[in-house]
């Protein structure tokens, strides 16, 4: 029992690890790639191919998760991101509001932790308010307002997948499988290769492929690596809000607490992104040149942590980990971090959480 608990965490902190290093040496960041769409601040002129590298990680997740249930080796009735039953309403509010946050802090909960761990003060502070607020989301004062969200536009769906759902159709299933996926990868790769800055960037296509691939191995792992059949956990993947707040919590009151696979994840994060920075001699001390990207760093960790939890996961967890399942709920979800970015990277006030042009 122990050395199987032993075995997941250790698997927890190589997957976070591995995670960690890429992204910190790849600059890894769904909100860089919006902000360059939208020509703000310095991320138009760094040239840098972020949402094309997002794009081919998201292929390379959705293919090999894919894969894996077709094999039988993951099975998605075991995921809780993977639903049936969800509020539209309360999914994208919770997007939104992650979104909204993330362009105030500059930067998501995955990306906070590869920061944090480079030396970026600012991150500290991100990731403290995102874990107070998903643990009183979860568990806290902020849990009553979440069940009420919740209960809006609630829908029931016959199947929580697009594969399963065109079985229904009458689709066989290598058919409905291959379909389901071929068409979106297909969809994110020609995006990804549209425009040759991608392929002329060895770092960042090297890192989409690493990180894509470790989602896919992360619902491996969650399903495998020191399953307890009298004692089973939920299937995930990487994603890094509850986590966040998991690993804050054990931090705080470990006696009595098992250290989870999500928080093992963050620690990992944190851990492989600090080797890569070291390696690279990118590491550095960053802190605060104004007190409105302090205020920034607070508000936006608050709304990421609140949002993230009623939209049950964040741009990873849902954009990455979520659409890699190819489950409906992660649509709303990350519609609603899409839009909430860009309607608050465009008409953001200068006053909070703007400062100086600082990297991502």
């Amino acid at each position: 029992m122990e050395s199987e608990v032993s075995h997941v965490l250790w698997a927890g902190l190589a997957l976070g690890a591995a995670f960690g290093a890429a992204a910190q040496v790849s600059r890894f960041c769904l909100l860089r790639g919006l902000r360059q769409s939208v020509g703000r601040d310095d991320a138009q002129r760094d040239g840098s191919p972020a949402l094309q590298a997002f794009a081919l990680a998201l292929a390379v997740a959705l293919l090999g998760a894919q894969a894996l249930a077709y094999l039988g080796q993951i099975d998605w009735a075991n995921a809780p991101v993977v639903r049936a039953r969800f509020s539209v309403t309360a999914v994208f509010i919770g997007g939104l509001l992650f979104g909204v946050g993330m362009a105030l802090a500059r930067s998501c909960g995955a990306r906070a932790l590869v920061l944090l761990g480079s030396g970026n003060l600012r991150a500290l502070v991100t990731l403290l308010g995102l874990a107070i607020a998903a643990q009183a989301s979860l568990t806290g004062v902020l849990a009553p307002l979440r069940n009420w969200l919740q209960g809006w536009g609630t829908v029931t769906l016959t199947h929580a997948t697009l594969p399963a759902q065109l079985q229904a159709q009458g689709l066989p299933a290598p058919l409905a499988v291959g379909l389901a996926t071929a068409v979106p990868v297909l969809a994110l790769l020609l995006f990804a290769v549209r425009r040759p800055s991608l392929r002329r960037s060895r770092r960042e296509w090297l890192g989409a492929l690493a990180i894509g691939a470790l989602v896919a191995a992360g619902w491996w792992i969650s399903a495998h690596v020191g399953v307890d059949p009298f004692e089973p956990i939920p299937m995930s993947s990487l994603s890094f809000v509850g986590p966040v707040a998991d690993a804050l919590l054990y931090l705080q009151m470990s006696l009595g607490r098992k250290f989870s696979l999500g928080a093992a994840i963050v620690v990992g994060t944190l851990l492989g992104a600090l080797v890569a920075a070291l390696a690279t001699r990118t590491a550095r001390w960053e802190g605060f040149d104004s007190p409105s990207r302090l205020a920034g760093s607070i508000v936006g960790g608050l709304l990421m942590g609140f949002g993230g939890v009623v939209a049950v996961g964040c741009t990873i967890g849902q954009a990455l980990s979520g659409l890699s399942a190819l489950a409906f709920a992660s649509v709303p979800a990350v519609a609603g971090i899409v839009v909430g970015a860009l309607i608050t990277l465009r008409l953001r006030p200068r006053g909070l959480g703007a400062g100086k042009p600082l990297p991502a």
